[in-house]
């Protein structure tokens, strides 16, 4: 039996001027890179996009903006609930789903306070739905405001609705996925790991591919690695990359989105490191260790003939 490919989601990147306003023509050619190295879709405005720094109004154009760009080449989704009654984050699930989106992504910090209950939780989710009749839905554990990870036996029974196609999932757990993964098996639904720490391991457990940070500094290498990560011919290569990862973990992390947006400057792209996030000062040593990362990348890279 063939094997379903493996795909990966980039969490985009969302580019500014230097004195703070979008920068449209950069968010045109960042979208190009991440289909010109072969992503399977976008998530666009997400965490990694400053979606919290956004305007409803530039949320809803910057989602236009991509799904225009793409031009149908690959689906895009975008998170849809934000703070606000129940009511109005369903009307803006509906907004983000007609500015042209396959699926509106649901924050789960969002849905519920990090006090209140699963079953809290639950209702409002199922309220929500019925809010958003037709509209597929997906879930993002983000780590803001506060993280709130799902069970297997809540994703399975949301999934089981035939509303449910998409996850971003941030549990850090291997075990949690694969009890993810057997919840919802048989379902047309894909499970796309945030951490790359067990990357190929998820992969191997079913996971539908990969939607990770790392993807803004080498989306090329992710899509190498969903599409080798079970080659017998490539096992020491897979483990390489799995490793350049893993060591280089905290580097990638560090004053993140600012990091990413250098790593691609130094790979030539035309974008500023501008942020409206608080995530900290670029210091000379951090910057530093982006150049020997781009640097050990670029070893990398021509082992595995990317270049």
């Amino acid at each position: 039996m063939e094997k379903t490919p493996k795909g990966f989601i980039p969490v985009m990147l969302m580019p500014f001027q230097n004195d703070g306003q979008i920068d449209y023509p950069a968010l045109t050619r960042l979208t190009e890179l991440y289909l010109g190295a072969g992503a399977a879709g976008l998530f666009a405005n997400c965490l990694s996009s400053e979606m919290f720094e956004l305007s409803a109004q530039e949320r809803l154009e910057t989602i236009r903006h991509v799904v225009d760009v793409v031009g149908g080449a690959v689906p895009v989704v975008a998170t849809g609930t934000f703070a606000g009654a129940l009511n109005e984050q369903a009307d803006f699930v509906k907004k983000v789903y007609d500015a042209g989106t396959e699926a509106v992504i649901v924050i789960t910090g969002l849905l519920a306070t990090e006090q209140e209950s699963d079953a809290v939780f639950d209702e409002r989710i199922f309220r929500l739905l019925d809010w958003t009749p037709g509209i597929p839905i997906g879930f993002y554990e983000c780590p803001e405001p506060y993280k709130r990870v799902l069970s297997a036996k809540q994703l399975g029974q949301f999934v089981d609705t035939g509303r449910v196609t998409y996850h971003k999932d941030t549990c850090l757990d291997i075990e949690q996925v694969r009890a993810k993964l057997a919840a919802v098996e048989g379902h047309p639904f894909g499970l796309y790991d945030a951490y790359m720490g067990h990357a190929v391991e998820s992969l191997r457990a079913g996971a539908a591919g990969l939607s990770c940070i790392q993807g803004n500094f080498f989306p090329e290498l992710i899509v190498w690695l969903c599409n080798n990560y079970d080659n017998p011919h490539a096992a020491a290569e897979v483990e390489a990359v799995q490793q350049f990862f893993v060591k280089n973990m905290d580097v990638m992390h560090n004053v993140y989105p600012i990091v990413a947006k250098y790593s691609l400057k130094q790979r030539g792209m035309d974008i500023s490191t501008f942020t409206r996030r608080r995530v900290g000062t670029f210091t000379s040593s951090i910057r530093q260790g982006v150049e020997a990362l781009c640097g050990d990348y670029n070893i990398l890279s021509r082992s595995l003939e990317l270049v």
